[in-house]
């Protein structure tokens, strides 16, 4: 098995591998950093790294699996990225922004905590645009990073490190965040998984875990993955007040698909979709068909107004909260950032009302829908992926010779934190003529988790994660 082999094994594989003692922490530790010593120039997908504590960890790791003591959770030794907005005791977080480049955490989010309880080795934290505003990954303090499955592309943002490193091998597991689409949208981009839970299911930080948009989740390479980092983070912590009760754990066979019925769209009534990203979306639909599924196009009666209530209500909560940073630190901040802050001045207290409304039509629609059907299925993203160093601000951006707005006009994504109950994981469907990869979104209805891992696993022989050639 080559180095290159150890840096893209699944987690269900390496750790059957450490516990028949085939393979050591170790030796996977050892590859991904050589590979990211390779990369990193290439595709910048890290802030920090902790490459000489993750060695030490994964011999303490090797230890336990060699003798009696037994691993010390459920995913010992398995590399993971933590995303810089999800906060490390000891360690900095700066949200992607020169303002905290020196602000050291004193607490680890729940969400990290369970994941490092389970026995995950931190290895690196992943780059993010500040303040995580962006479907791309650019700023100050990181610059750029780059799509490994072509350098000219985004990988998507703002969980764009992480899509990035897992896309190029550097690590195992990874974390994302989501407001707005920002764990589907690299997940989409840089073709792999990344799932939205229903609001409340995996703890959030404070006080964005009153922000009902607001995730934090699960970004791997396979569904099985993907299901392995939910089971262990998902549950009700006294730490967040809006986490569900009890903890969800999905054990049973996932992947059978036959006398479902499963409703899709390609645009969701009103986005402009790119040919290749609709061709793969009709793969997905007709392949379900050929497992036992039953499929039914269906029509939204949703337009532009979805897009107005999330800008208006993202604006309203985060361009508030940025604005009073704004007279100390202004200087340093980025010139999207800025723009959040002037956008928030066009919208008022009763347009943040009518966002809510917004929210409670949407729903109304969707919610009766869902009760006819198992799942549903849409692209993830319009186009497969926007440039590295796209302007979101771009007056002239164009998807199909259409204008659309540069930051929302080319994602599906953030219909869905309106509809935040709802569960979302997105997975692969396909590879675009430039070589990056599409996928799409699989929708349950509230709260039911097991429906969209269902038909996830059902579409990843398929469609699954394919290396970038890089």
């Amino acid at each position: 098995m080559t180095d290159l082999d150890l840096c893209y094994m699944s987690a269900n594989e390496a750790l059957e591998q450490f516990q028949a003692r085939k393979l050591s922490p170790v030796e996977i530790v050892k590859a991904q950093i050589g590979r990211a010593e390779k990369l990193e120039p290439k595709i910048n997908a890290f802030a920090d790294t902790y490459f000489d504590e993750a060695l030490e960890q994964a011999r303490a790791s090797e230890d336990r699996y060699m003798s009696s003591a037994g691993p010390a959770g459920p995913l010992d030794g398995l590399t993971c990225v933590i995303k810089d907005e999800i906060k490390l005791k000891g360690r900095r977080t700066t949200g992607g922004s020169l303002i905290f480049k020196d602000h050291i955490d004193e607490q680890t989010d729940v969400f990290a905590q369970r994941l490092q309880d389970a026995g995950v080795i931190v290895h690196a934290r992943t780059t993010t645009p500040e303040f995580c505003l962006l479907g791309t990954c650019q700023s100050k303090i990181w610059g750029i990073t780059r799509n490994p499955h072509n350098l000219e592309y985004t990988p998507g943002g703002s969980s764009g490190g992480t899509g990035a490193s897992l896309a190029a091998g550097t690590t195992t597991l990874g974390t994302g965040t989501d407001i707005g689409g920002s764990i589907r949208i690299p997940a989409g981009c840089s073709g792999i998984v990344g799932l939205k839970a229903a609001y409340g299911r995996i703890p959030e930080t404070p006080v964005m875990n009153l922000d009902f948009y607001s995730h934090s989740g699960p970004m791997t390479r396979t569904v099985g993955d993907c299901l392995s980092m939910f089971n262990v983070s998902a549950g009700q912590s006294p730490r967040d007040i809006a986490s569900l009760p009890g903890a969800m754990r999905i054990t049973e066979a996932l992947g059978d698909v036959r006398g479902h019925k499963i409703a899709w769209s390609a645009d969701l009534g009103y986005f402009q979709i790119s040919d290749d990203v609709r061709a793969n979306t009709i793969s997905v639909v007709e392949h379900l068909k050929e497992l036992g599924a039953e499929t039914e196009e269906i029509q939204f009666p949703w337009d532009e107004s979805c897009q107005e209530a999330v800008q208006c209500y993202l604006a309203m909560l985060w361009g508030q909260h940025i604005k009073r940073l704004v007279p100390e630190h202004g200087s340093l901040m980025t010139d999207y950032a800025l723009q959040t802050v002037k956008d928030a001045e066009r919208f008022t207290m009763d347009d943040f009302v009518r966002s809510l409304e917004k929210a409670v039509e949407v729903y109304n629609v969707f919610g009766a829908q869902m009760e006819k059907y198992d799942a549903f299925i849409c692209p993830t993203n319009g186009v497969p992926a926007v440039k590295a160093d796209h302007d979101s601000w771009d007056a002239d951006f164009r998807i199909n010779d259409v204008v659309v707005d540069g930051e929302y006009g080319w994602v599906l994504t953030h219909p869905f934190n309106m509809l935040s109950r709802c569960p979302v994981i997105s997975v692969p469907s396909g590879i675009s003529d430039n070589s990056v990869p599409t996928g799409i979104q699989v929708v349950g209805a509230a709260y039911n988790e097991p429906a969209v891992f269902n038909v996830a696993a059902a579409l990843e022989p398929a469609f699954g994660f394919q290396r970038p050639n890089i």
